[in-house]
């Protein structure tokens, strides 16, 4: 296993949300949104906080200016309050797929595998009765899929989600 997962291991037991984290939430979620952000375990609320921080470098960096996407950083996961995955489910869930060279995918009729590696759509289907923005919808949707190539805000997206 990397360190890399030891070190994502070690935030997710230590997640708080500070000050700071609930004004950027405030700042750029509506309180519908926030509502239903809050039904996230609180280390998936800090993950998607963390990729909100960083899509807002990237995008400061490259001047891109996209409210949708940083809106999409913070929402990306809420599929994932449907069945809450603890720290230990997921680290275990993480090691299966590695060792089974992700055929645990098969085994998605259980409720938290089927979580895991289905949230993209399911966060997709929760926004879309909220009427988000299609705009938002699709980053969502697509932001574990790495046949789309084309598209500069789904790649920060990505990129941002996986160093976080």
């Amino acid at each position: 296993m990397s360190f890399y997962r030891i070190k994502q291991f070690y935030w997710a037991i230590n997640s708080k949300l500070n000050n700071k984290d609930m004004e950027f939430l405030k700042k750029n979620l509506s309180t519908q949104e926030l509502n239903l952000f809050l039904n996230l375990s609180v280390h998936e609320q800090k993950h998607c906080i963390n990729v909100a921080y960083d899509v807002e470098r990237v995008c400061k960096s490259q001047n891109i200016n996209s409210k949708a996407l940083l809106k999409a950083s913070l929402l990306h996961d809420i599929g994932k309050c449907v069945k809450k995955l603890t720290i230990i489910d997921k680290s275990i869930i993480v090691i299966l797929d590695k060792l089974s060279k992700g055929r645990l995918k098969r085994l998605s009729k259980f409720q938290k595998l089927y979580v895991y590696y289905n949230h993209s759509e399911i966060s997709y289907e929760i926004l879309k009765r909220y009427n988000c923005d299609y705009r938002i919808l699709y980053l969502v949707k697509n932001h574990h899929n790495d046949e789309i190539k084309e598209d500069v805000e789904l790649n920060i997206l990505k990129m941002c989600d996986d160093r976080n």
